[in-house]
């Protein structure tokens, strides 16, 4: 069954219409599909209407969506022979960050992500996509293992956040972050990354300090929550809406900024409609963004992305 989000209240009655009209024409043999047909292209131009004008705080429920791809799909999808790498050799395995080796249309390629998880089996099991220290220190790990063997780097990031616990902080969380910063910063080959939910805060950047950010149209991106924001400045998680205005957390905003490089269209009615269309869109915007960097050599792509970063914090002005 599809799961629809509160502004979606209206397409879900016109779609469910659709289905008992269906059903109607399954279980009597009365013909409806002059009337299936009207509502299902009322339902389509309701379902681009909507999608047209989503307010920020829309686009932060559909970048949550429990249907939206996540990083395994996307690593199912698009790399072969795929080999995942455990542990940071230092603590333990983290499962909110995955990692690995495999190919990406031919080349060998060194791939990380943030994955939350898409059953409350694996929620539990990934910790929602928020990694402990151990989960940046296995990134940087991979990172620097790429470097070493000339692999170039993607990764797909999609977390709210670092897990804030306890024994996170005890175990280095914020050094950790910054390492892992520092790896992807100093990493002698393309780095491409891909936000394709949620990029929250340094748990996000930890993964996408990159040559090349991608964001997907209704994935956000941003220092901090909707609801963590609104809860620190007004203390009231219910202005999250508010929050997210005033973030500027959309692909729309951060492209407008030069934070991001590049926004990847997705399907209409967001990425959990048609996943497969979304990871398509993402491999060949990936590749697109991945190709010209592979000429570089590791000394000009570490000072580019050097400057990257450094421009962001010259010229941004929100």
């Amino acid at each position: 069954m599809r799961h629809f989000l509160d502004f979606e209240k209206p397409i879900a009655e016109l779609e469910g219409k659709i289905e008992e009209l269906r059903q109607t024409t399954d279980a009597g043999g009365i013909d409806v599909a002059e009337e299936v047909a009207k509502l299902r292209d009322k339902a389509q131009a309701l379902l681009k209407a909507t999608y047209a004008k989503l307010s920020p705080w829309q686009k932060a429920l559909v970048a949550r969506h429990p249907d939206r791809p996540k990083c395994l799909d996307y690593i199912r999808a698009l790399i072969e022979e795929w080999t995942p790498l455990a542990g940071d050799r230092a603590f333990a395995d983290d499962a909110a960050v995955v990692g690995g080796l495999g190919r990406f249309r031919g080349r060998s390629v060194a791939v990380l992500g943030t994955e939350k998880g898409s059953d409350t089996d694996s929620r539990v099991k990934h910790n929602f996509g928020m990694a402990r220290p151990e989960g940046y220190r296995k990134a940087r790990r991979i990172i620097e293992l790429a470097g070493r063997f000339g692999l170039p780097i993607l990764s797909f990031v999609d977390t709210a956040g670092a897990f804030p616990g306890i024994e996170a902080e005890a175990r280095g969380q914020a050094e950790a972050i910054a390492r892992s910063i520092e790896a992807c910063l100093e990493a002698p080959v393309p780095f491409v990354a891909t936000i394709i939910g949620e990029g929250g805060s340094g748990g996000a950047i930890a993964l996408a300090a990159a040559d090349r950010v991608l964001m997907l149209e209704h994935s956000i991106y941003s220092v901090i929550s909707p609801e963590g924001c609104a809860s620190i400045l007004w203390r009231d998680a219910g202005q999250a809406a508010t929050a997210a205005e005033a973030l500027k957390l959309t692909a729309e905003d951060l492209r407008r900024l030069n934070l991001v490089d590049a926004v990847v269209p997705e399907p209409m009615g967001g990425a959990h409609r048609d996943p497969g269309a979304a990871l398509t869109a993402v491999g060949d915007t990936v590749w697109q963004s991945l190709e010209p960097l592979l000429a570089l050599d590791g000394a000009t792509l570490r000072a580019r992305r050097r400057e990257k970063f450094l421009e962001m914090g010259r010229n941004t002005v929100v």
